[in-house]
């Protein structure tokens, strides 16, 4: 097996994101771990297998994106996939369990969407050598797993130069799906796009859960509350980066005249579940989670499985800001700016608030 080292992002293509934890759904519980969908194709093609976590395929954002990966690969290449679900009641048994299930079943590669099965997959990959493994959002040290990274910081702080140059109230929010370095990453870089761009603008902050409770990454209405509240106190735009959560913040917005949201993972403009409430997504926050795992089903397919550590940045076009609606074609140039001060080195983007 080839060993990667190096920063990869190989052709990125598509309009926005893939698969899901969706950082970004069918509603999760709505899926147990042992229903799943499996999927045939052309003769000779790869068997692909997919751990979601909670929210699953159809949670219009982080999961969603991981999905059109998989499609994109299941077209080009033929084959088979299967996917299981994960619960906000999950174990690490449990993910274990899901990831052993499809190791066990001879699809290769196995991919795990989230950061939550990097515990489980270590486990999963000691156990079944001869299985290529991916891991979304996490690093996992083992010589058969790809470990899909993403500098999310980056786009985040995209969108907090775009939410302090539309701000009318000089109030902007951040909503996160649950307190965990990840989301912290999308907090850090929208609050410094934020602050950098004008100072003045007071960003409030709040996650819908914590630690291990994964429940903030898929409950439309825990999202629809959070984003009422910052609303109320005066905030005109809000960014939320919390899985499927993220509608509900989405639905509150549009019922406050004048206020926008920012969409995560996914182009959230163009998705037709959210249509009625396209004129308030003023932009996404966008990491291409379909690329990588799509370049990982590639290599597998090709017989040269990646393996190691695979960054996917602002500068390979792995994160972005979406223009989906014309809404920031007015503040365009200054984005531009922001983006090539990141790309060249000239402003660090931080990781933690």
């Amino acid at each position: 097996m080839r060993r990667v080292t190096k920063v990869a992002a190989s052709g990125i293509a598509s309009a926005a994101l893939a698969l899901s934890l969706a950082a970004c759904g069918s509603t999760s519980e709505q899926k147990a771990q042992d229903d799943s969908s499996a999927s045939s194709g052309k003769a000779g093609g790869v068997k692909v297998g997919v751990a979601y976590d909670v929210g699953g395929r159809g949670d219009h954002s982080f999961n969603d994106s991981a999905a059109r990966g998989i499609d994109k690969a299941k077209t080009q290449f033929g084959g088979s996939v299967k996917e299981l679900t994960a619960k906000t009641t999950d174990t690490e048994a449990d993910r274990l369990d899901r990831l052993s299930q499809l190791a066990e079943a001879g699809y290769n590669p196995v991919v795990g969407i989230g950061y939550a099965y990097a515990n489980s997959m270590k486990q999963a990959a000691e156990k079944y050598p001869n299985t290529t493994f991916g891991i979304v959002d996490s690093s996992v040290d083992a010589k058969n797993v790809d470990s899909i990274v993403f500098t999310e910081e980056q786009s985040s702080y995209l969108g907090g130069v775009a939410a302090a140059l539309k701000t009318k109230t000089d109030q902007v929010g951040f909503i996160g799906g649950v307190d965990v370095p990840l989301i912290k990453k999308f907090e850090a870089g929208y609050t410094q796009g934020v602050h950098d761009t004008n100072p003045k603008v007071k960003v409030d902050v709040q996650y819908l859960s914590h630690g291990s409770d994964t429940s903030g990454f898929a409950s439309p209405d825990k999202g629809q509350a959070a984003a009422q509240g910052m609303l109320d106190k005066g905030a005109d735009v809000v960014f939320a980066a919390a899985g499927s959560s993220g509608s509900g913040s989405i639905e509150a917005v549009h019922g406050k005249k004048g206020a926008w949201a920012i969409g995560v993972d996914s182009d959230q403009y163009q998705q037709a579940s959210l249509a009625q409430y396209k004129t308030s997504i003023l932009t996404s926050v966008v990491k291409n989670v379909d690329v990588g795992v799509y370049d990982l089903v590639q290599s597998v397919h090709n017989k040269k499985p990646l393996t190691g550590t695979n960054t996917y940045s602002l500068a390979k076009n792995g994160v972005s800001l979406t223009t989906s609606g014309g809404y920031i074609k007015d503040i365009q140039a200054k984005i531009d700016a922001a983006k090539k001060k990141i790309v060249d080195g000239t402003v660090k983007v931080k990781t933690t608030p």
